[in-house]
């Protein structure tokens, strides 16, 4: 038994945020169904290499290709929505009312619906109708300005932060507040999700320094972003880089004492020239050794040094290897599909991997059937372009 058993989910996002959060509820036993145009689909289903994009973030789901342009598409959806649990949609604000969707319509059929909107800017607000993208909703939020080294521009960061900690993360947060909420009072509700809101939760830290102290934080100047020594990183003789993050007066003593500089360890949080001095010292010592022969010299030494992986070593890395974080998903066509497994790890009741990602229309049939349409009325609506059924399934 997993959490999320007889739970059904309609999923109506594309691309990244909406994909990874119900791809979450789907692999602790939510029902997903997620609903695509049926033409193309989901854009994320030619992005990358052999739709890679797509194929990372949708195992766990059923797909039906639906037209909801088409009054008969909307009454199929309706249909669905009136005996399913969650609704997740990531259109802009304004679209679902358009389409007759919208979360007033759709509770007068199920007052236990919930709803999850996940928008660049939420459903409200001076931006709510601006388009964006990660960017952005970081630029605003605070967190782009903070990223980069001291002295210059903002760098972009190598993951999507708006798009996944705040899109994904706190969609699957709110649904399941929503879901508790629902057992107490038996009635669902909206759950508002706004990328940018998500990614200035990242901002707790620059926030509360700013709050307290009226201290503007500064990009690569922070204790935690380059300010000193001890928290840093490093290049290394063979052209690697390691993690140094020995905060505590106790690891940053022990790094100083491997890299046989203890005279600079009443130096750990100095300011202006004599920090600078220290940052230039422990860079000119770590150039002098390669990565792995400083892993080893500080193999059992506390003071919290680690490489920095590209994606090569991370899949090989032996902490991911032993939690199990690289799973392995059998695709009818594309074979075996390597992707990252469940996080959330639940000691009783984990996540599983049972479904692979679906191909375009796979289950619309089965779908359909479920919810009482005959064969009859199935091979219609894929005449009439309503509805998209696999290739073989086209004559049934």
């Amino acid at each position: 038994m997993k959490p999320l058993d007889g739970i059904t989910v309609l999923d109506l996002t594309r691309l990244l945020p909406g994909a990874v959060a119900t791809m979450m509820l789907g692999d602790f036993g939510a029902r997903v169904i997620k609903i695509e145009e049926p033409g193309a689909g989901d854009p994320a289903r030619a992005m990358g290499y052999r739709s890679a994009y797509f194929f990372a973030v949708n195992r766990n789901k059923q797909s039906v290709g639906v037209d909801l342009k088409q009054q008969a598409g909307r009454e199929i959806f309706l249909k669905l929505a009136a005996t399913a649990d969650i609704i997740v949609e990531g259109n802009r604000p304004g679209v679902m009312k358009r389409l007759g969707l919208d979360y007033e319509t759709l509770r007068q059929a199920n007052p236990r619906i919930i709803y999850c909107a996940i928008t660049g800017y939420g459903q409200d607000g001076p931006y709510r109708d601006e388009a964006g993208h990660d960017i952005n909703y970081i630029g605003i939020a605070g967190v782009l300005g903070l990223n980069g080294a001291r002295g210059g521009p903002p760098l972009i960061p190598g993951v999507q932060i708006a798009d996944l900690a705040g899109g994904s993360m706190q969609s699957v947060i709110g649904i399941l507040l929503a879901l508790a909420a629902r057992e107490r009072t038996g009635e669902g509700q909206v759950v508002d999700i706004s990328m940018m809101d998500g990614a200035l939760a990242m901002m707790q830290i620059p926030l509360a320094t700013y709050f307290a102290t009226g201290r503007m934080p500064e990009r690569g100047n922070e204790t935690l972003s380059g300010r000193y020594a001890c928290y840093n990183v490093y290049e290394t003789g063979d052209g690697r880089h390691l993690s140094l993050g020995a905060l505590e007066p106790k690891f940053w003593a022990g790094a100083c004492r491997v890299i046989g500089r203890e005279d600079l360890i009443p130096l750990q949080f100095a300011d202006g020239a004599r920090q600078e001095e220290c940052i230039a010292a422990v860079r000119s010592i770590f150039k002098m050794k390669t990565a792995a022969e400083w892993l080893e010299a500080f193999n059992k030494v506390d003071a919290c040094l680690m490489p920095v992986n590209d994606a090569g070593e991370v899949i090989n890395d032996p902490q991911v290897r032993h939690r199990g974080l690289i799973a392995e998903v059998e695709h009818p066509i594309e074979g075996t599909l390597r992707q990252i497994a469940p996080t959330v790890k639940l000691s009783a009741t984990p996540a599983a991997i049972e479904l692979p990602p679906p191909r375009l229309g796979e289950h619309t049939r089965r779908v359909l059937h479920g919810a009482g349409y005959s064969d009859e009325l199935i091979n219609q609506l894929a005449r009439d372009g309503v509805v998209r059924l696999m290739d073989e399934d086209q004559t049934q």
